[in-house]
């Protein structure tokens, strides 16, 4: 299995660096764009795959840092100030934003961190002197390291996988990490967990921190990327197709973000031939695997281990049987 994920990674990221060369500019923006979310749903992922909580207000931590990283641009301030500081903020909320969690779980947590979505939501379309209303903020500039612009399209895609690359590596080393088995653990069963001695309140907290700083760095990420942001962005519904996003790839599982931005991004554009029933058969084709695969994509191999496992216990069974 181990062996099949190492080829599956390879397979992909040789693609991700290969194929946007060959491509136009709107086929390099939709590459940017799902390298952007699988940078977001491997923060989700964290809190709701590995830690067992549920969130529906990812998308506004995306807006955290899409907002900090233009607010900063326009003052006049570097990119490289503005992307950290937009992840420090998102830290802070994020752990603020961890603490409903001490207190209420499963659907009553998606309802917290769902309200929290939407009350952030009317921040950014009302304080107009900071975010812009609803005429949002344009003309955010790409930035530029040393004497490298990242201005163009292909420039700034790369800049992005290399983001990718280096926020999914640290997510692995958190994950082997004394810190990862607290994590599962937590999610696994809380009050075990915290029999082991295993602080539940800060790892709880944690989950939630460091999902959103994810999220921060992809929402500031973006804003450079489409250089316009505005509220209809970050809203709830956007929460909803990231979290939908990790489920289809497959929750607690690593590559599950791959996966699911691919179906959450790519995937609507492959069906734009379907014109007005695209997002009928998107729908439909989502249900579907949810039905089958309510484990996500990821959990294919292992079902056909069990299944193959099964057989083979059902054989020795009843081999067994005939001896007897």
């Amino acid at each position: 299995m181990k062996k099949l994920n190492l080829l599956f990674s390879l397979l992909v990221l040789a693609a991700l660096i290969i194929v946007p060369g060959f491509l136009k500019n709107y086929g390099i923006h939709m590459f940017t764009t799902w390298l952007v979310f699988i940078i977001a749903t491997m923060g989700l992922n964290l809190t709701v795959g590995y830690a067992g909580q549920k969130s529906l207000g990812h998308a506004a931590f995306f807006g955290i840092g899409a907002y900090t990283v233009a607010i900063f641009l326009k003052a006049g301030l570097s990119f490289w100030l503005g992307l950290p500081m937009a992840a420090l903020f998102c830290f802070v909320v994020g752990l603020a934003l961890g603490f409903p969690a001490l207190r209420v779980q499963t659907i009553y947590l998606a309802f917290a961190t769902l309200g929290f979505n939407t009350a952030l939501w009317l921040v950014m379309r009302n304080e107009e002197w900071l975010t812009g209303g609803t005429y949002g903020i344009n003309n955010i500039a790409r930035p530029s390291l040393g004497g490298i612009s990242f201005d163009g399209n292909l420039a700034y895609y790369y800049l992005v996988l290399f983001f990718t690359i280096v926020l999914a590596l640290l997510l692995w080393g958190l994950l082997r990490s004394p810190w990862g088995k607290a994590f599962t653990a937590l999610r696994d069963n809380a009050i075990r967990a915290e029999s082991l001695g295993i602080d539940t309140r800060s790892y709880t907290l944690l989950s939630f921190a460091i999902g959103a700083v994810y999220a921060g760095v992809a929402g500031g990420l973006y804003a450079s990327q489409v250089q316009f942001i505005d509220p209809a962005l970050f809203t709830v519904g956007a929460s909803i197709m990231m979290y939908l996003m990790v489920v289809v790839g497959g929750p607690g599982y690593f590559l599950g973000p791959v996966l699911g931005s691919a179906v959450g991004v790519v995937l609507p554009e492959w069906l734009r031939f379907a014109q007005a029933w695209y997002l009928f058969v998107f729908g439909a084709s989502v249900v579907v695997l949810m039905i089958w695969l309510p484990d996500g994509l990821l959990s294919i191999p292992d079902r056909l281990k069990a299944r193959r496992q099964s057989r083979a216990a059902s054989a020795a069974r009843a081999a067994q049987g005939v001896k007897a």
